[in-house]
């Protein structure tokens, strides 16, 4: 007699089996280095770099992101973590994020359980493979490519951390409210109530994408369990379920009136001019080519291809009109068809419908009105899953639900996808595991993108170890010349050029220094150009560079002349004027600026202390000395500020 093991064990072993699979495909890409936003995040952030686990200490690393003003302390900490655990090596940053990627996995296999189960009550369905349908769907979401730099791009774990807590709440709010409608108990409308707003909270810790929890949940409420509770009241499930007004009143609270201030705090700052000057693009233009990106990602999602997910997107036409280019207006057709496709099947096909509505939803807060850069594969991260939720369930159907003919020609679709995003994942994976082939796999994938072709040639260079007869420094020059010529380049290439050839003692060719200098007056000035200026001063700094004076402050001048500049920008220039030039009083006027303009940053106070004590006014040390103090949180400056009062001339 044959042996039938039951479903949900079948369920399990499935979901055990895509576990280790992704495992296995991730392995090779953990030996791999950091890239771009590793950089300023963690690898030349000394705040995520803890000397003990003290309090003070793990509160300068919370506080220490330059990603976002809200700091994103959770996702801080577990750098510092990681660092303090075995230090720098970043094969154990991204094992870390491998096991955050597996939970999501495993929340993902038993939210889909619960949605799946709700769906088919309403409909009065059977569940009989819906454990099936839920292993499948957390297996393919783990081994989807676009997911990859959510895991291997060590930065992102703010956005896997985030999720953890986004996909807790909205399981939480889900067996909840399935509770509610059987059983409505004070109970379990607190948990839902809970699940909705704790996991909101500690998720934005981590990155601020966790605040869409609240929408997401009523998504879930409106197309699955559309606000009925049991009618029975307390403790009473003798009754068909009913309207509960107070679904719609928690949903005001949690999620309306939150949007109504955060729209009234950030308008005034998004109508201003001011807040796109670092951006090629305005509010309008943004919407338009926001439009052709999330299309864009539904095919990178499903059907991936290698050139398509190129880990950097520098290179994307904005849209300036509907027609600028034709595909605005395709795209947008399209985005009001996916919207009228969920409203219309809601009731018929609410697990298609709520997928639609996930993957929509998801990009409301990246996608929209706030002048972020326009496309990364990891904001995706949770969008996919509502992807496959619309899909996989359609190719896992019932017999009875699809006609028997089409049965072999569903599965081998589904079969081909699975191996497909394997496969693409894989490939990737394997090239993220070196520094050098995942800079040669990428430049390739994306000859016309200044980011890749910079990342490729300053990738030669370190492997160069600036060594003039390596075989790598010749081969640093075209990609990197390459990146300079292309639309939208930064002064990444330039100063790269320089800044080689000044350390190996070699000429540096005007053409690159006329270029910076350009580029730095005609472009608008963004966090990147303040990384170079900062590295060439550096590097001066340490007596590297040998580099022309009057060049660096023309290049600082330019940058300077565009508007009112960044306090960053005023603090880098500071620097090179008080260590490099000694002009002291123009350093000191430039410091002076940086801390008036972003007075919460301690390092350009602290650097204004030192300057002032050198210069003898040690009046205005001592007062600048005391408003450090007020910033003193838990302790997290009193190294800083114990040093500051050790000065001989502060005693």
């Amino acid at each position: 007699m044959t042996r039938t093991w039951p479903i949900a064990l079948r369920a399990w072993l499935l979901l055990a089996c895509m576990v280790t699979l992704t495992v296995a495909v991730y392995a090779p890409g953990l030996g791999g280095g950091f890239v771009f936003d590793d950089f300023p995040n963690i690898v030349d952030n000394d705040g995520v770099k803890p000397p003990d686990a003290s309090i003070a200490s793990l509160v300068r690393s919370a506080m220490s992101s330059p990603s976002s003003e809200f700091k994103r302390p959770l996702a801080s900490l577990s750098f510092a973590a990681n660092y303090l655990s075995t230090g720098m090596d970043p094969f154990w940053m991204k094992a870390t994020n491998v096991v955050i990627h597996l939970a999501n996995g495993l929340l993902v296999f038993l939210l889909m359980r619960v949605l799946i189960r709700v769906s088919a009550r309403s409909n009065k369905l059977t569940t009989t493979h819906g454990d099936i349908t839920s292993a499948i769907i957390a297996g393919a979401w783990l081994l989807l490519p676009i997911n990859l730099t959510a895991v291997l791009y060590v930065v992102q774990r703010m956005e896997s951390l985030a999720n953890l807590f986004v996909l807790l709440g909205l399981l939480g709010y889900a067996l909840a409210r399935e509770r509610m409608q059987s059983k409505d108990t004070r109970v379990a409308a607190v948990v839902a109530a809970a699940s909705v707003i704790v996991p909101t909270l500690l998720g934005a810790l981590a990155k601020e994408t966790a605040i869409m929890l609240p929408l997401y949940a009523l998504l879930v409420e409106v197309i699955l369990f559309r606000s009925k509770t049991s009618a029975g009241g307390i403790d009473d499930s003798s009754h068909s379920p009913r309207q509960d007004l107070r679904v719609w009143a928690f949903f005001g609270v949690v999620l309306a009136l939150p949007m109504i201030g955060g729209l009234a705090w950030l308008m005034p700052g998004l109508l201003r001019p001011s807040g796109w000057s670092t951006r090629d693009f305005t509010m309008s233009t943004r919407l338009l080519s926001e439009a052709r990106v999330v299309v864009d990602y539904i095919g990178w999602t499903l059907l991936p291809t290698p050139g398509a997910l190129s880990f950097y997107h520098d290179d994307f036409v904005v849209s300036r009109s509907l027609f600028s280019p034709w595909t605005t207006a395709f795209c947008i057709v399209v985005l009001i068809g996916l919207v009228w496709i969920a409203t219309a099947i809601r009731h018929k096909h609410p697990l298609i419908s709520l997928g639609i509505a996930l993957y929509l939803g998801s990009h409301l807060l990246t996608g929209t009105i706030l002048p972020l850069e326009l496309i990364y594969e990891h904001r995706n991260y949770f969008a996919s899953m509502g992807l496959l939720l619309a899909c996989i369930p359609l190719l896992t159907a019932p017999d009875s639900a699809v006609a028997n003919r089409f049965l072999v020609a569903r599965y081998a679709a589904l079969a081909g996808l699975i191996v497909l995003w394997t496969a693409v994942t894989a490939i990737t994976s394997h090239a993220w595991g070196d520094p050098l082939r995942l800079a040669e796999e990428l430049g390739g994938r994306a000859p016309k993108s200044p980011r890749a072709q910079y990342e490729l040639g300053r990738t030669y260079i370190i492997y160069s170890h600036y060594d003039p007869t390596s075989p790598f420094t010749n081969m640093a020059y075209a990609p990197l010349e390459h990146a300079a010529l292309l639309p939208g380049s930064t002064i990444l290439p330039e100063q790269a050029l320089i800044f080689m050839n000044a350390r190996m003692h070699r000429p540096i060719e005007d053409a690159w220094w006329d270029s910076l200098i350009r580029k730095l007056g005609t472009n608008k000035i963004g966090v990147q150009d303040e990384s170079s200026l900062s590295s060439l001063t550096l590097c001066s700094r340490k007596q590297e560079c040998d580099l022309p004076k009057q060049r660096m402050v023309d290049a600082f001048l330019a940058a300077l002349s565009q508007g009112t500049p960044s306090g960053r920008l005023m603090a880098i220039y500071g620097d090179y004027a008080w260590n490099v030039l000694e002009d002291k009083d123009l350093g000191l006027r430039m410091t002076q600026s940086a801390s008036k303009a972003l007075p919460g940053e301690s390092a350009y106070r602290i650097a204004l202390i030192r300057m002032l004590v050198v210069q003898g006014r040690y009046a205005e040390a001592r007062e600048q000395i005391a408003t450090l103090e007020h910033q003193n949180v838990a302790g997290s400056l009193d190294s800083e500020i114990e040093q500051l009062r050790a000065l001989p001339q502060m005693r």
